[in-house]
């Protein structure tokens, strides 16, 4: 079977070629009637835009970079699964990969060579700084996710950690829990987001009048399963007793420690109630299900892409913009029985 071409799409139509193409591309407004008759001829016909040839005539690739920090952590494959959903919307192909948080990835992958493969980059940076960015001399826009670097020229897309971390700390409080425990702190320069979710657990405690044992805050290196089974152990041999609930920083260190909380012979959430963060797929299903902070991931990425094709089209000049998304507790059977 012949591939239709754009003249049998007009002829069909009954139009001029420029007219199909300003319809299919939308480069120019034609009326309603016009429109109807063009879109008509395209189902018909199965027309299909060749996609590359009108790329590379506006000097495009037709591909967007998403760059995380790691693809093995739920959040960001969730996180990728969503930017690719949206991006398709708007006839991109997205390209993913990771970084492990080292510098020299994070710069090559946004200013190196490899950078002119994308007409835009989404980047969750873990090791750059602004003095990094200031040195980035590409015209292609960048998007950045997290906090790592939350003023820069370049658009930024976050959630409130600190109000999402008092929300979880809150309803711990509320449920009568009174020696609450936090777990994922990152007191170094690249710990941006623990920090915040550190502040939102004390914002809770002051708002509510409780006072704050310091012992109960636990650090972790990453925000891995097995972190959190490790911080698990050390809270429940404290010296000052374990605590009767935690709020973890994210669902992989709560998974991890209601691991330890099973291999301790203890009850969730009766003894020991769990909140975590990300909402991921697996907090659904784990035993028990798992209290979490959801963040929408799915408008973040909107919201990330969105910028992108902005910055591609005839807002370019625009001021950076700070966006964000919206977030939500979801309460679950760690902290509800």
């Amino acid at each position: 079977m012949t591939k239709a071409r754009l003249r049998d799409v007009a002829a069909r139509a009954g139009v001029s070629i420029r007219t199909v193409s300003n319809v299919v591309n939308g480069y120019a407004p034609v009326s309603d009637e016009t429109r109807l008759r063009v879109e008509a001829a395209v189902a018909e016909l199965g027309y299909r835009p060749n996609l590359l040839a009108r790329n590379l005539k506006r000097g495009r690739t037709g591909m967007l970079a998403l760059v995380v920090p790691e693809l093995d952590v739920p959040y960001f494959a969730e996180l990728a699964r969503a930017v690719v959903t949206e991006a398709r919307r708007h006839g991109y192909t997205v390209v993913i990969d990771q970084t492990d948080g080292e510098p020299d990835r994070e710069r090559e992958l946004i200013m190196g060579a490899s950078a002119a493969l994308f007409d835009g980059v989404i980047l969750s940076p873990l090791a750059l700084s602004q003095a990094d960015l200031a040195l980035r001399d590409t015209t292609s826009p960048l998007v950045l996710l997290g906090e790592r670097i939350a003023e820069s020229p370049y658009d930024h897309v976050a959630i409130d950690n600190v109000a999402a971390s008092r929300a979880a700390t809150e309803h711990l409080i509320d449920l009568g829990r009174t020696r609450i425990a936090a777990m994922g702190d990152q007191p170094y320069e690249t710990g941006e987001t623990a920090q915040l979710r550190t502040r939102g657990y004390r914002e809770a405690h002051a708002a509510r009048g409780r006072a704050l044992d310091e012992s109960l805050i636990v650090s972790t290196r990453r925000f891995h399963r097995s972190d959190g089974a490790r911080a698990m152990a050390t809270l429940l041999d404290h010296p000052g007793g374990p605590p009767d609930a935690v709020f973890c920083y994210n669902d992989l260190l709560a998974i991890g420690a209601l691991r330890t909380l099973l291999t301790r012979g203890l009850r969730v959430p009766e003894d020991v109630a769990v909140v975590g963060f990300d909402d991921i797929e697996e907090s659904r299903y784990s035993t028990p299900s798992l209290t979490t902070v959801s963040p929408d991931k799915e408008q973040i990425a909107r919201l990330a892409v969105d910028r992108l094709i902005a910055r591609l089209g005839d807002r370019s000049d625009e001021r950076p913009a700070e966006l964000w998304a919206p977030h939500r507790l979801v309460p679950r059977e760690s902290t509800v029985s």
